[in-house]
């Protein structure tokens, strides 16, 4: 039996897209748990992700958007090899990887 778990997300923010499909900035995956480099990086080990930042008409990665807001020790001129690296190691770009459902799911 698998178990639940209650993430709150805005109204207006995209569906979640089915696994291998374009990344949408729904922010399933970022709500349910943290990532990989989150956990590295924030020391963040359980609920949502303390970098999830809702911009525009969706919900993006603020490691990514601004690192220096959330890694304070990081140099000016490192954020664009930062982000480089940051983009690879999360495969974004990859399509969704996350294996979340949601009530809207079929």
């Amino acid at each position: 039996m698998a178990s639940r778990q209650v993430v709150w997300l805005r109204l207006d923010a995209p569906a979640k897209p089915a696994p291998g499909l374009p990344c949408n900035g729904c922010g399933v995956c970022c709500a349910a748990a943290p990532c990989p480099l989150s956990r590295l990086l924030l020391k963040h080990r359980a609920g949502p992700c303390p970098a999830l930042e809702w911009a525009d008409t969706r919900y993006r990665c603020g490691l990514l958007q601004a690192p220096r807001r959330h890694l304070s020790r990081l140099p000016a001129w490192a954020e664009p090899g930062f982000r480089r690296l940051a983009r690879r190691y999360l495969a974004i770009g990859h399509g969704c990887d996350s294996l979340a459902t949601t009530e809207e799911d079929p």
